[in-house]
């Protein structure tokens, strides 16, 4: 198993409560898929495996990425400027898929999980694109991370 990748993953907010459970569905899938398989390579050089706590602050993301023994290697903070309206929009395409999957018809569901696919896909991009230049991560770790930094980021 290679070092470059995430081996624990967890929420600076101890408190953190999804507001519904399908969005604690979310978070736990998300985070059980990314630990599973990942791919996260940090640019300082510092190797992993590492330990990634992810957390809000000053309207930013902060990752703070730590060692297998857990001493700190470094902070990457990126603005959620550019992912609010992604975010905002996922979520609303998701709440409309949740309530979808329990009334409508194949078609209609089909149609929402399309676009539903296509904004997480935009979010992963930006994400992937914005931790460039901290570290080099794939784009399935960058849909594992889009999905918690939004169950993050819409919280309460």
């Amino acid at each position: 198993m290679s070092g470059e990748r995430i081996t624990h993953i967890s929420f600076d907010d101890p408190a953190l409560v999804a507001r519904n459970p399908d969005l604690d569905h979310e978070r736990r899938v998300a985070i059980f898929d990314l630990l599973e398989n990942n791919f996260f390579k940090l640019n300082t050089g510092d190797e992993g495996p590492y330990r990634v706590i992810l957390s809000l602050a000053d309207r930013a993301l902060q990752l703070s990425v730590r060692t297998a023994q857990d001493d700190h290697i470094c902070d990457i903070k990126l603005s959620l400027t550019p992912f609010r309206r992604l975010i905002k929009d996922y979520f609303l395409i998701c709440e409309s898929y949740y309530e979808a999957i329990r009334t409508a018809t194949p078609q209609h569901i089909e149609t929402i999980d399309m676009a539903r696919r296509a904004l997480h896909n935009e979010g992963s991009e930006l994400l992937k694109e914005r931790l460039n230049e901290f570290a080099n991560v794939d784009l399935e770790t960058a849909r594992r991370l889009f999905t918690l930094v939004s169950v993050l980021q819409m919280r309460g």
